[in-house]
């Protein structure tokens, strides 16, 4: 199960990002700068085009997990505004661990909380929720 953080913030301009080719969606840009900021001490994959946003994929304390980002955002609309957010994390479980219901994604989940608290920390995200 993928747990989400939803968010608001006029830090990125998604009118500048590369299309989508999959589905005119948005959110490109988030995991850009996630990449940059955590460059040196946690390697996240190019991001990737999806048919509901973007994702990029990482090792964190020995487990794997994607990311997706998208953002609610349409052409026409100000780019320079405060856009919402979701970002998601799934963690990779083997067959064994979803046939035996171990090692299941929560909100408790250090990648899970470590990234929470990234965009908590953050001065130009606002509204950082759970959901």
């Amino acid at each position: 199960m993928n747990q989400a953080i939803h968010f608001k913030t006029s830090m990125f301009d998604v009118s500048k990002e590369k299309e989508n080719p999959i589905n005119p969606i948005y959110g490109l840009s988030l995991l850009e700068w996630l990449r940059k900021k955590l460059e040196g001490k946690i390697e996240i994959t190019e991001p990737e085009a999806e048919d509901w946003g973007w994702c990029s994929e990482l090792e964190y304390e020995g487990g794997n997990y994607l990311i997706g980002a998208c953002a609610f955002y349409e052409k026409g609309d100000n780019p320079t505004s405060e856009i919402e957010w979701v970002f998601q994390v799934h963690k990779y479980r083997s067959l064994k661990e979803k046939l035996l219901g171990q090692n299941k994604m929560t909100t408790s989940d250090n990648c899970f909380q470590f990234f929470k608290g990234l965009l908590d920390q953050e001065p130009g995200i606002k509204e950082v929720e759970v959901a």
